[in-house]
């Protein structure tokens, strides 16, 4: 990464690390300097976003092409059994709303239970009162406007919402890094293999929009308008709260070096999803600790600290052809070892660091399901970090063209990586291999 890449600094230098700072250049003619600058990013800016929209296409496609092979073998299966052949259509729209989707599909016909069964179970449609509202809401209220269905409705808007993260973590980037930058991050934040959860009927493509919403706001001191977005996001997933600590972080920040009291509103606001749904839902059900109880009994979420990620991954090691969920497991944190290491090399804004890390915390306290592909890509501001490190890491040798030779190598290898597991990770969840 070269100076000129940094062209955008960003607004408040208390979030980011000294190396982020430009380097001062040489004088240029007034009437001259702005004008070709601004045209001059303007036009990276616009080449990074065509990069990274042209690679969410792409990474569409791998998704599609994982669902196409899993209708083709239900096709097979039908005809095997003597059953009626569904249509293509139908097939690859029941692959994309499976696991989590069908809850939240529930949720958009049913509403919640106003009473919860005791000693539930996750085959009981009272189960769905372990979702959060705020995707369902947003499908329902597409589905008013938009021919086709609650399920046309729930896919097309994720669609939608995921060119919108991949623009977000791409302006993130610019803000502190450069366009250049955010290209890469773009590119690589859409093929990751957890990148599947955009086109399932899943909550993490609305959560990333209002996560990243905040970030950027923290940036700005936009309190009101961060604590908002921070307070959707936490009615939107559970692991939504990760953003509150951001806001906690930027506060403290805020406070400590320019005694911003104000910014103490996103801290006020960003837990009112969580807490307002967990209000709601006690209310209308009649009984405390609704979520909780129904987390307990019918997901059978417990905590574990770490352990099962450890036992994943012990059991990966002495038996590594036995277990699809320990080998997903073993992967995700070897990303995200290398994650941390490009974290650590280029320091972005703490409140980013501080949210990626709860966000990992909360992936490996639970009991049940550990580290997964979909939880690490939450973690969305991690990619800027691999994305901000991975040319300075490999521009260290005495021969450049060497150097950038085996950049752009180690670069295309892994996004052929990726796009390759983002294929097979949605045909290994389309036939139930693992769970997401």
């Amino acid at each position: 990464m070269t100076t000129n890449d940094r062209s955008v600094p960003p607004p408040s230098v208390d979030f980011v690390a000294e190396s982020s700072a430009p380097e001062e250049r040489p004088e240029t003619a007034p009437e001259l300097l702005p004008v070709t600058r601004v045209m001059t990013e303007r036009e990276r800016w616009r080449r990074a976003v065509t990069i990274g929209l042209f690679a969410y296409v792409v990474s569409r496609i791998c998704v599609l092409s994982g669902a196409v092979v899993r209708a083709a073998q239900m096709v097979i299966d039908q005809r095997e059994a003597n059953e009626p052949e569904d249509g293509a259509v139908d097939l690859i729209t029941r692959v994309f709303t499976s696991w989590d989707g069908r809850w939240y599909l529930e949720l958009v016909r049913l509403g919640y239970p106003d009473r919860i069964p005791a000693n539930i179970t996750y085959e009981q449609t009272e189960a769905r009162a372990a979702f959060f509202p705020m995707y369902p809401g947003a499908v329902r209220a597409l589905d008013a406007i938009l021919p086709g269905g609650d399920t046309v409705a729930a896919l097309v808007l994720n669609f939608v919402l995921g060119a919108i993260c991949v623009v977000l973590v791409g302006l993130l980037a610019r803000r502190v890094y450069s366009s250049t930058v955010a290209a890469r991050a773009m590119v690589l934040f859409a093929v990751f293999p957890g990148s599947f959860v955009l086109s399932f009927a899943y909550a993490e493509a609305l959560l990333i929009v209002f996560a990243a919403s905040c970030l950027l706001l923290l940036l700005d001191e936009q309190w009101l308008l961060a604590g908002l977005a921070a307070a959707l996001a936490t009615a939107t997933r559970p692991n939504g709260v990760a953003i509150v600590f951001a806001c906690l972080v930027a506060s403290i920040i805020a406070i400590k070096t320019k005694r911003s009291w104000s910014s103490l509103l996103a801290v006020v606001l960003a837990p009112l999803g969580f807490i307002g749904f967990q209000l709601y839902l006690d209310d209308f059900t009649g009984e405390r600790g609704a979520w909780f109880r129904v987390q307990r009994e019918a997901w059978s979420e417990g905590t574990s600290f770490g352990a099962t990620a450890v036992e994943n991954t012990f059991s990966f090691v002495t038996s590594p052809f036995d277990s699809t969920a320990d080998a997903l497991t073993v992967l995700s944190l070897a990303v995200l070892a290398v994650m941390a290491y490009a974290t650590w090399k280029k320091r972005p804004p703490l409140p980013w660091v501080v949210f990626s890390a709860a966000i990992i915390a909360l992936m490996l306290i639970p009991e049940t399901v550990t580290a997964r592909p979909r939880f690490v890509f939450t973690a969305f501001p991690l990619f800027i970090a691999v994305a901000a490190w991975w040319p300075q890491a490999l521009r260290t040798g005495d021969d450049a063209d060497d150097s950038l030779s085996w950049e752009r190598q180690s670069w295309n290898f892994v996004l052929i990586t990726c796009g390759a597991g983002l294929t097979v990770l949605t045909n290994l969840y389309a036939v139930f291999g693992a769970i997401p």
